[in-house]
Formats: C-alpha cells, structure tokens, sequence
C-alpha cells in the first residue's frame, strides 16, 4: 500500500470487502511512540447494527488499520 496521510483518510466512505456501507471514516487513533496508524475510527451508517462490532465511547466503529485492504474513492475493510 502506498504511503498516505492521515487526513486523506478522514471523510471517506467505508465499505466492507464484502460491499457493506459501514459508515464515514472519522479519525484514526495512532500509537504515540511509533507513530504508527493502530486504528481508524468509522461513524457507523445507519444500516450497519454497531452491536455487531467494536465501539469506542462516542459510537464509533474501530477496526484495526491492518484490516483496511485499499484506498481509493473509498476505505475498503477486510477481516
């Protein structure tokens, strides 16, 4: 994968591998010391069920950057 930065990311659509809308990519959370991408942060849409996955405290989906397969036009996520 290519090098991006972070703001690139933000506001992008997020889908699934299997070509789920999951929602828009909000933030990411990065490891302080490294400055490693250890997670990106989606704001759910509204016909994902967040029950079915990892939320942080303000509701937002967090998966693992190593899940995220491409980016394009979109964020695509894999398991």
């Amino acid at each position: 994968m290519q090098k991006l930065f972070e703001n690139e990311l933000r506001g992008k659509t997020v889908m699934s591998d299997e070509g789920i809308y999951l929602g828009i990519m909000r933030n990411t959370t990065v490891n302080e010391k490294t400055g490693e991408l250890m997670h990106i942060l989606v704001e759910p849409s509204n016909e994902v069920d967040p029950r079915l996955y990892h939320l942080d405290q303000r509701g937002y989906l967090v998966f693992p950057f190593s899940s995220v397969r491409s980016v394009r036009d979109v964020v695509v996520i894999g398991h």
